[in-house]
């Protein structure tokens, strides 16, 4: 660009937008829903900062985020810093450092932006918010199935309907693939086969274990039949124990929420980074992308956590719409105490300041949906 052209002050960055009037509000409402739900589960929110130094935010499980990590230099210290791709490791430094002498266990929320590097397929996607639910400390069945069902509460607090959670458990195939005795090449080849279901090259690749793999594979599916097929296969005692916390994690939300659909996919390993047990993937009818995701991990110094990460701006899509404040012009000159009762009552009060000829054109020019006049409300 020419330095005498005027900038497109319009253009933004790819990945980046603008929320305007009502986006902005119906997603900030549906936060503060979310969080609410949180809150009277006992998680106590907290808030990490946008920038941290790399060598913090990439620690330990935070590693596995490097890639989708924006950097840059701090004009002061001259270290590097990076710009958070996620808050659920930032919630484990909190956890470890500011809240180590805290009675474990420890139940944290958080809701904030997050900025990622694009991925193939999702270059749009570099800006996003999160809002999520970490408890830390305790390693068992009843703390997994409890972050499924706070975060099946809140989706249920937006009017989503259909909602499923998909359960899964990386770590089980994955021992059981190192545990085959399989040269380093094979053992990678037949990882991506599994990843990407193709039950040939898994047979073609798996030798001994091909069979369970094979199994395991055309298990995917409800929740019922799935640990029956698992319950069925002739497994290592290690990767036993592993399927036998699957299914105690199913029989704790069953008996506490029946109604919630659970599918189990005992094979699905993509996208899981840093997790180290059951991993769950939320979806609901109709909606292409997923709710949110989250998992079993560990934090830092090795403490044992679980949590789970939803994404507003996609709940928003699936959800009821949120009903907006209503708005009332108030003319000029109106007394404050009857507008003052308008917001009590819940309505947006929208001030006129100066008089007007026709209140109701100015209105309905201010997109309000009623006008007072003395103390009655005029439908525009």
């Amino acid at each position: 660009m020419s330095p005498f052209e005027e900038p497109n002050t319009a253009l933004l960055p790819s990945g980046f937008i603008d929320l305007l009037q009502h986006e902005a509000e119906a997603e900030a409402r549906g936060i503060e829903a979310v969080m609410d739900v949180f809150a009277r589960h006992g998680y106590e929110r907290v808030r990490p900062p946008l920038l941290e130094f790399e060598a913090s935010l990439l620690h330990g499980a935070g590693q596995a985020l490097s890639e989708q990590t924006f950097r840059l230099m701090d004009p002061e210290s001259r270290r590097m810093m990076g710009l958070r791709p996620d808050m659920t490791t930032q919630v484990a430094r909190i956890a470890a450092t500011r809240l180590v002498g805290s009675p474990r266990p420890l139940r944290l929320s958080y809701a904030g932006a997050c900025v990622v590097v694009g991925t193939p397929g999702r270059e749009g996607e570099r800006q996003i918010t999160q809002a999520g639910i970490e408890l830390i400390g305790v390693d068992s069945a009843a703390a997994d199935a409890e972050v499924v069902l706070v975060a099946a509460e809140a989706l249920a607090r937006l009017r989503i309907a259909h909602v499923s959670f998909d359960l899964s458990y990386p770590a089980l195939v994955q021992s059981l693939i190192a545990e085959a005795g399989l040269s380093d090449m094979t053992r990678a080849q037949l990882v991506h086969a599994v990843d990407r279901k193709d039950a040939a090259a898994v047979t073609e690749l798996g030798g001994e274990i091909a069979p369970v793999l094979t199994a395991m594979l055309h298990a995917a599916g409800p929740a019922d039949a799935a640990l029956a097929a698992l319950a069925g296969l002739d497994l290592p005692p290690a990767i036993r124990t592993m399927a036998d916390r699957l299914r105690d994690v199913v029989a704790v939300i069953a008996a506490r929420a029946p109604d919630l659909r659970l599918t189990v996919d005992p094979v699905e390993l993509r996208g899981w980074q840093y997790h180290t047990g059951i991993c769950m993937t939320v979806f609901a009818r109709g909606q292409r992308e997923e709710l949110g995701r989250g998992g079993r991990y560990l934090a830092h110094d090795e403490e044992a956590a679980c949590g789970l990460t939803l994404r507003p701006e996609v709940l928003l899509r699936a959800a009821a719409p949120i009903e907006l404040r209503r708005r009332v012009y108030v003319p000029a000159g109106m007394p404050e105490s009857v507008a003052a009762r308008l917001r009590e009552k819940g309505y947006a009060t929208v001030a006129g300041l100066s008089a007007v000829d026709d209140s109701q054109n100015e209105g309905r020019r201010l997109g309000c949906a009623y006008v007072l006049s003395n103390d009655d409300l005029i439908e525009l």
